[in-house]
């Protein structure tokens, strides 16, 4: 199970680079562990083609990626605008409204996504579903501010229902602080919403710094499957544009 699951990862990140990466790009990386694949796949790449890119980093993990696999760092000072970013994703449904933050990198992470001309999700087969919250169990993530997550807490429960918890560390005492020094709450809802609008009315809370919420943000999305095979899909607006849009 768990090498197909690293087969479909890589699968889904090596398509995603061949597909989108061209010479002369300023490439957004993502973080996460289909993201090591991406980075291995444009690695070679820029050795073998001899390609001239820059990768801006949404995280530590991304940077120490991208300083390890010996490509060019920039960061959003110098490169404010990105050909692509590519990213990974805790769940994608059939509209590519997407959940992120497993790994609390979602505020950077959106940021840079936003930055891009064009934003590219890989994931493996699990992350692929109909609805938000059919294969993801953990929620959507929400970063706070780091003394206002009681009431940002409370608010969350008493108008959207379900649980909201504040997320633990493993491996030290106390909560998980973020690359940007946020809390994260985790809104485990109980039913399907308008998720535009949801995220409108969370990021309203003070205290709410962002949520793990990517609406109409995302391209194209590539699924790697248990034979190693890549699914695509688009949303209806760029498939009329003339990407391609199979399932």
């Amino acid at each position: 199970m768990d090498s197909e699951i690293e087969a479909g990862k890589k699968a889904a990140a090596c398509a995603a680079v061949d597909d989108y990466v061209q010479d002369g790009q300023i490439i957004g990386i993502g973080s996460g562990s289909t993201i090591v694949y991406a980075v291995e796949r444009l690695a070679a790449r820029v050795e073998n083609e001899n390609l001239k890119v820059t990768c801006i980093p949404t995280s530590f993990q991304a940077r120490q990626l991208i300083v390890n696999a010996n490509l060019t760092l920039g960061d959003l000072e110098q490169y404010p605008e990105l050909d692509v970013a590519i990213d990974g994703a805790d769940e994608v449904d059939e509209g590519l409204t997407l959940i992120k933050g497993g790994g609390a990198c979602h505020t950077f992470e959106k940021i840079v996504a936003s930055c891009a001309n064009k934003f590219v999700v890989i994931a493996d087969y699990r992350k692929d579903s109909k609805d938000l919250g059919d294969n993801w169990k953990k929620g959507v993530p929400i970063a706070v501010i780091t003394n206002a997550y009681v009431p940002v807490k409370r608010k969350i429960a008493k108008k959207y229902g379900g649980s909201v918890t504040l997320r633990m560390a493993k491996g030290k005492a106390g909560p998980v602080v973020t690359d940007c020094g946020n809390f994260v709450l985790d809104w485990i809802f109980e039913k399907n919403f308008d998720w535009t609008k949801i995220h409108s009315e969370l990021k309203m809370i003070p205290g709410v710094v962002e949520t793990g919420l990517f609406v109409n943000m995302a391209e194209k999305a590539y699924f790697g499957m248990k034979d190693g095979s890549v699914k695509t899909r688009t949303t209806t607006t760029h498939a009329m544009n003339g990407v391609n849009g199979e399932k």
